[in-house]
């Protein structure tokens, strides 16, 4: 759990400081026209950046700190589901944002649920102090 974690956190946190910094980067290397308003992608390379500490610190003791990883899981799982549906329903994203999904959340689906299933077998999601 804690490998994984701080992987993840190591992720997030370079993945958030590219956006930010660098927040056209991603539109020309997928060829795609980047929007108007910068500031609200930068404004999620900022969460996922934040969520990299989280993760970093929740990789500790993940048992105690599951709220944490449970928020970032939900993230992953919300995160995709607002694409298929800005895609397929209202299109108004093109395919090639997808690419962010696959780094961002779906690899780490499986090793987010084992810890959260983890969690709940030895704890039955009881919060600790």
């Amino acid at each position: 759990m804690k490998i994984t974690l701080q992987l993840a956190a190591v992720y997030n946190i370079i993945w958030g400081a590219w956006v930010v910094l660098f927040p056209t980067h991603f539109f020309t290397i997928t060829n795609m026209q980047a929007p108007e308003n910068l500031t609200i992608w930068q404004g999620m390379g900022m969460i996922v950046g934040v969520y990299g500490i989280g993760y970093w610190l929740a990789s500790y003791d993940a048992i105690r700190h599951w709220p944490i990883v449970m928020v970032g899981f939900l993230g992953k799982i919300f995160g995709p589901l607002g694409f298929l549906m800005n895609y397929f329903i209202l299109e108004t994203v093109p395919f090639e944002f997808s690419y962010t999904l696959y780094t961002n959340d779906l690899i780490w689906w499986i090793p987010f649920f084992l810890i959260l299933k983890t969690v709940h077998e030895k704890t039955n999601w009881k919060l600790t102090a």
